[in-house]
């Protein structure tokens, strides 16, 4: 049986995240300070004191938990995953934990894609929305059929368990989405505290953005497989990697599916590494005859 490390993605931020480990740990702190360096700003200040507010800027909460899941997992000397996979922006953090990033190269590449999805953002007023005890497939039914109708984007974009879909879409077509989810007999269909669609053909200007830079970087061998969102398949091959990882932005972050093909491939425990604890809840949701925990 393999052990599987998992990466949480945006939404697990919280104020004074990685302090300790900064306060206590020698090599934590020397990973800090490198990343205030690259980042250009003491993006250590913000994780350690900042308010929640300033944690919800898409530019400071990726690099944020990127740094947090990664400075973490370097201090497990006993850390020997079989497999990776990270969720949305956490995938970046897997990369590394397998060695196919290094850190550096790691956290540029989020700076990039965090900047470039607020960016996107801006553009394109949209939002997100949760849909909650509705089938998958209807869930997509629904969507396609709003999108038919009106040529407003509404998509699935995070397939986070069982009875739990995340749409994405232009403003206009999640409010229309939330309404049609609940007469599709969604027990609730809620708007998101989210600034764009994320996962969306909306994060298209993003991601032109982050391929160039995602091309420009080195990608090594896999020391395990990396279970991605784009296709929930294990990958080693650095050039697959690298469009899926791009795709990925544009693309519905298939968790359900990830997890699911990692317990079909052998994982019996799971162990998430970074702020929060949101994946570990998906686990147990998607199979509860798995280990889920923290580190």
């Amino acid at each position: 049986m393999k052990h599987a490390y998992v990466f949480p993605g945006q939404g697990s931020q919280f104020s004074g995240m990685g302090k300790e480990l900064y306060e206590n740990n020698a090599t934590a702190k020397e990973l800090f300070e490198q990343a205030n360096s690259i980042a250009g700003f003491r993006i250590s200040d913000i994780m350690f004191t900042g308010s929640d507010e300033d944690l919800k800027q898409t530019k400071v909460t990726q690099p944020a938990i990127f740094l947090h899941s990664v400075i973490l997992y370097k201090t497990l000397a006993d850390a020997k995953p079989g497999m990776v996979a990270g969720h949305s922006l956490g995938e970046f953090s897997a990369l590394v934990a397998n060695g196919v990033l290094s850190f550096e190269d790691g956290l540029k590449l989020v700076i990039v894609r965090a900047n470039a999805m607020q960016k996107a953002c801006e553009i394109n007023p949209s939002s997100m929305a949760a849909v909650l005890a509705l089938d998958d497939a209807k869930v997509e039914e629904v969507c396609t059929a709003i999108q038919n109708e009106t040529g407003e984007i509404v998509v699935p974009a995070n397939y986070n368990c069982p009875g739990q879909l995340v749409i994405s879409g232009s403003t206009k077509g999640i409010e229309i989405a939330i309404q049609r989810m609940k007469e599709a007999g969604a027990k609730r269909a809620l708007a998101l505290p989210v600034g764009g669609a994320f996962h969306s053909p909306l994060m298209e200007p993003a991601k032109a953005e982050l391929a160039d830079a995602v091309n420009a970087t080195t990608f090594n061998a896999s020391a395990c497989p990396v279970y991605q969102n784009f296709t929930a398949s294990p990958v080693t091959d650095p050039d697959t990697i690298k469009k899926n990882i791009i795709d990925q932005l544009t693309g519905a972050v298939r968790w359900t599916q990830s997890v699911q093909k990692m317990i079909a491939d052998g994982a019996a425990t799971f162990t998430e590494v970074g702020p929060g604890k949101v994946l570990q809840g998906l686990i147990a949701k998607i199979d509860k005859g798995v280990t889920a925990a923290g580190v």
